[in-house]
């Protein structure tokens, strides 16, 4: 399969600026890219690996396109709104995506008699579905995957192999859940009593609502009392850890190993790097970006970016780090003035004798 340029940019209502006549049969990052590729530049820190790259063609905004020409960019670029967006659907032009599954029930899917399927679900072999299930329309449950009791999804869901949702947790429509995600399993909680601990029973619920993406491995556990809910839209990388009564607004975006203790509750629109931990009972405004590895200790208010442990605001964050970075130029210098002040001691009188002598002489 292969097209010309000037086919895509027809396609893409885009501006072929080069030779429109070249044709493409993949696409490629500009990396990797061959001159059969196509690729994408949507950001001037990937300026250099487009001047270097052996792409056919590029894919670029107007303004990208005339500084990456001004630089010597003798790839054939094709102007669009969104590079990204057009980039895709090239790629899903070469690459397209397999059609859904029509298996149906598999005969080796374990189904309660009280589960109720909705019309165009499918079941692969090994799933279970357990007591008073309800799945809505054209859902797939992967092999292996484990819906307990009372269980709700909604529309278009998909739960991926061997990924397991305790009872009565609740999705809703266009929930995705990857491979190995648990949801649904009772909070880190205990009494500590005469010496031991004692479990805390959790008799509350997971609420995932609509559009929301479960990552591979990650866990969301149940609320000791109320639900915890995860807000619609919200993205979740794999092994991200979610506990109990959190309450996690809308169309967040958390990257993989974000650790978040239970009762936090999170506003609309938070974005948080790998390995982020955020400690219980905090609430984080709406709009607040939180930096990989950092250590949320209080609250946070709405907005602003936050790093370090504990976290900081962003310039507060940057002054410690190049603060950090001078210790070795600190410390030698100490180093010098202490040797100095040492100098200056050894070289003043050192006893009332002496003193006198002093001024004797004078």
């Amino acid at each position: 399969m292969s097209f010309t340029l000037d086919e895509f940019a027809q396609n893409l209502d885009g501006q072929v600026r080069g030779d429109g006549n070249l044709t493409i049969s993949d696409v490629a990052s500009l990396e990797n890219a061959t001159s059969a590729d196509i690729s994408y530049l949507d950001s001037n820190k990937q300026l250099k690996a487009a001047l270097a790259s052996s792409a056919a063609a590029i894919l670029t905004t107007a303004e990208l396109a005339e500084t990456a020409q001004k630089r010597g960019c003798q790839v054939t670029l094709i102007v669009v709104d969104q590079p990204q967006a057009a980039f895709i659907e090239v790629m899903l032009r070469f690459r397209p995506m397999p059609p859904r599954s029509t298996i149906g029930i598999s005969p080796r899917a374990i189904v309660s008699e009280t589960a109720v399927l909705g019309e165009g679900s499918n079941l692969f072999p090994n799933a279970y579905i357990g007591e008073n299930v309800t799945l809505g329309k054209n859902c797939e449950v992967g092999p292996g995957a484990v819906i307990q009791d009372g269980c709700t999804l909604g529309d278009d869901c998909i739960v991926h192999a061997n990924a397991v949702l305790y009872r009565n947790v609740t999705l809703g429509n266009r929930v995705i859940i990857h491979a190995n995600a648990v949801l649904g399993a009772d909070g880190f909680g205990y009494r500590f009593v005469n010496g031991e601990f004692i479990r805390i029973p959790h008799t509350g619920s997971v609420i995932i609502e609509d559009d929301v993406e479960i990552g591979a491995a990650t866990t969301v556990d149940r609320g000791m009392i109320g639900a915890t809910v995860i807000g619609k839209g919200t993205k979740l990388d794999n092994q991200v850890m979610i506990a109990h009564n959190c309450q996690i607004g809308k169309h967040n975006v958390y990257a993989s190993q974000v650790g978040i203790a239970g009762s936090c509750t999170i506003g609309d629109y938070v974005q948080m790097g790998g390995q982020a931990g955020i400690v219980d009972h905090v609430t984080i405004g709406t709009g607040t970006k939180i930096g990989g590895k950092a250590g949320v200790v209080s609250n946070l208010p709405d907005g602003g970016a936050y790093h370090g442990i504990p976290a900081v605001n962003e310039k507060e964050a940057i002054r410690n780090h190049f603060g950090i970075q001078r210790l070795p130029e600190l410390r030698q210098q100490v180093k010098q003035l202490s040797e100095q002040l040492a100098e200056l001691q050894q070289q003043q009188p050192t006893t009332e004798s002496d003193q006198l002598e002093i001024k004797s002489a004078a």
